[in-house]
């Protein structure tokens, strides 16, 4: 605080507002970028240009340029606009429906911050703008002397005027250079994540037709080839739904298209109107109701539905697209629903780290009859005059979660579950002809089994309530002992003894010994089953580092290392991968490791490369996240992620399908999640084009 000439107290900001600021409202470059490009939007442009130039290297040439050809800025409302953040100019024109006069637009931007985007691309800016008829105006901004100043009013921003140099003749527009950039050499993964994102402005659905963005690595690069096109993608889809939500209802048309060489089952189309109810948690009790959701309530307007489906099932993608690798690496980085104002994106809905409509927590249960995100390519669309109560957040991610997101979150939520109705409908007849032989559950199918013998031998009476009790028993200590499967149990044994007691029921009736004899062993059969429960237990946490983890499950697999003649890369010893600390179960993670350990010696040995090679390591690549990485040369997966963990799903002759689905419960368990990256997705040392598996933690670097 300072004192004014009236003898009041007074804010005295410190320059350095200015850099945290820019650190706390812009999450990653991806949106830093975004919020430039969507400022051209507002300045009315036709075009946008991204130009990544010398990022490969950390050369000091290395610069970003932003350039538009909108109505650009006089110097005068650089000085009263630009640099005065937290201006309310196109929060006001969009409140007095003030409209841009070449393509008649109102601004998106309302908050004034999004100019701090360019302090997280770079330390220095330059900009140069012009408006019709004006001379240039251009200035430079070095965010180093933020640092040193104490306050900031001892920072000066020199503003020139010259004679048009950028935007010569009748242009204008405004170009912004930015340089001594961040994070410097940029990554091929990192450049190919800022063109998505970048691409996302506008709608690829039918976004603004007279605004286009472009993004252009100089000098040229193949970084950015092979990248499908949006148009590409969505002509692949074989499920299609678009709806309307006015009010409480939701108008619907759903089609399914056999695509390509989909011959054995015909297309179909619905047409519905649904009344919206959907769950949403009571904040007095905790517990979800269902309720009437109704979005009249709320100034939200009509909201505007396309959802374009996909199945990932290895047998019906190679069927049904023409680029099945290219399609899938687009929906891993590229899927999910987005929301769209008046055709441009607010960001960040449908991006990796937020999960808006809960699709992959929904389909932990039952994930072959939901929807994931990497399963969908969705829009959701408003008007911007008439969605005034959906207020975006300062930092950029998603809207202020009030009354009215909430009840717009629960109808597109309700939307989303019309669509897999209807999409599991044609599933299951896709699958009826094309899908493989079906894999046989242990226990459980014995337990059909036994069924049917009850009710041919007219025993459902005295048996049938302990063949329930049995299953539920039964499916209780197996979630009970997935989730604790570091324990050292042998869950292979456990499965043997409950079947075997199924045998002797099953051997019992088809003998037609008395029913005595028969609940007697129904019985015992039920307290063996129920007495498994206290094999399991709880396993606390404690901080370890990746590095500690890796050495450890080398060591302790390292005779059947040699054994299989494999060849052993750890990654932070060898490649100078980064270290982390990771407060977790040690034994827990290390009965997860163990067990992709297990898969890759597997799958090695049926390849039988001429090398045998398999990396434990680490990386960020991913989510920006820690993540221990165990990968190898053998012959990959042939099924998607989904299908991968599901228990009792192996492609191994004796495999009980248990290795993949154990270790992707324990990462649920430490609050973390198991990956499938493509291998165009991480960075890995050469050679290692085989499965590639990543156990993702949450929290931040700590290195």
């Amino acid at each position: 605080m300072s004192t004014d000439k009236t003898g009041g107290d007074v804010f005295k900001p410190r320059a350095r507002l200015m850099l945290l600021l820019g650190d706390e409202l812009i999450r990653d470059t991806g949106i830093a970028v975004f919020e430039l490009v969507k400022n051209a939007y507002d300045a009315d442009a036709s075009e946008c240009k991204v130009i990544l130039r010398n990022v490969e290297t950390e050369s000091p040439s290395a610069e970003i340029i932003v350039e538009d050809n909108g109505s650009g800025m006089s110097a005068s409302t650089v000085r009263d606009v630009w640099l005065q953040p937290g201006t309310e100019n196109r929060k006001e024109q969009r409140a007095q429906g003030v409209r841009t006069t070449g393509f008649h637009r109102l601004p998106l931007g309302e908050k004034g911050v999004g100019r701090f985007a360019v302090h997280k691309l770079g330390k220095k800016i330059s900009l140069t703008s012009r408006a019709a008829g004006q001379k240039e105006v251009h200035l430079e901004i070095d965010w180093k002397d933020f640092e040193k100043a104490e306050y900031l009013s001892d920072v000066t921003v020199d503003i020139h005027e010259r004679k048009p140099e950028v935007f010569t003749g009748d242009k204008s527009g405004t170009r912004i250079e930015i340089c001594e950039l961040r994070d410097m050499p940029w990554t091929r993964r990192r450049a190919r994540s800022l063109f998505r994102s970048v691409m996302s402005v506008c709608s690829p659905f039918g976004g603004p037709r007279n605004f286009r963005a472009s993004v252009k690595i100089e000098p040229e690069s193949d970084w950015l080839e092979g990248l499908l096109k949006p148009k590409q993608v969505l002509d692949e889809a074989l499920f299609k739904f678009v709806g309307r939500i006015q009010g409480a209802s939701l108008d619907y048309s759903y089609e399914f298209i056999p695509r390509y060489k989909l011959h054995g089952v015909e297309g179909r189309e619905v047409r519905k109107k649904e009344k919206i109810k959907w769950f949403v948690e009571d904040p007095d009790t905790g517990k979800k109701q269902l309720i009437d959701v109704d979005l009249d309530e709320h100034a939200i307007g009509p909201v505007r539905l396309r959802f374009y489906i996909f199945d990932l099932e290895p047998l019906v993608l190679k069927l049904a697209s023409q680029d099945p690798v290219g399609l899938k690496a687009y929906l891993n980085s590229s899927g999910g629903v987005r929301v769209y104002r008046d055709g441009i994106r607010v960001y960040d809905f449908g991006e990796p780290g937020n999960d808006w409509l809960d699709l992959g927590g929904r389909r932990v249960n039952i994930p072959a009859r939901r929807i994931g995100n990497n399963q969908i390519v969705g829009e959701v669309s408003l008007d911007l005059n008439l969605s005034t109560d959906l207020v975006e957040k300062t930092n950029r991610e998603g809207f202020v979660e009030s009354a009215a997101y909430q009840a717009f979150q629960s109808a597109v939520q309700f939307a989303v579950k019309q669509a897999e109705v209807e999409r599991n409908i044609d599933k299951k007849r896709i699958h009826e002809i094309y899908a493989r032989t079906r894999t046989k559950e242990p226990v459980l199918e014995d337990l059909s089994q036994l069924r049917a013998a009850i009710e041919k031998h007219g025993m459902e009476k005295p048996l049938m309530r302990y063949v329930d009790r049995i299953e539920v028993q039964y499916r209780d200590v197996l979630d009970r002992l997935l989730v604790a499967a570091g324990s050292g149990l042998n869950l292979a044994a456990v499965m043997h003894e409950v079947e075997k007691g199924i045998g002797t029921l099953y051997a019992a009736i088809s003998r037609g010994d008395s029913q005595e004899r028969l609940v007697e062993l129904a019985k015992r059969l039920s307290d063996m089953v129920d007495g498994l429960n206290w094999l399991t237990r709880k396993s606390g946490k404690s901080a370890v580092s990746a590095g500690t983890l890796i050495r450890q499950a080398i060591m302790n697999s390292e005779f059947r290392f040699r054994g299989h003649t494999i060849r052993i890369c750890n990654g932070i010893d060898d490649c100078q991968d980064p270290d982390f600390q990771v407060k977790c179960s040690r034994r827990l993670i290390m009965a997860a490791i163990s067990n992709l350990i297990d898969n890759s010696i597997y799958w090695l040995d049926v390849k039988k490369p001429q090398k045998k090679l398999l990396y434990l390591g680490t990386t960020y690549e991913l989510n920006e996240l820690p993540a221990i990485v165990v990968a190898d040369n053998g012959p990959g997966f042939s099924d998607p992620p989904e299908y991968l963990v599901q228990p009792f799903i192996s492609r191994k002759p004796d495999g009980m399908g248990l290795g993949l689905h154990i270790a992707d419960e324990i990462m649920k368990t430490q609050g973390g999640r198991l990956l499938f990256p493509e291998r165009t997705e991480i960075t890995l040392p050469k050679g290692y084009d085989g499965a590639i598996v990543a156990l993702e933690f949450s929290g931040e670097r700590n290195g």
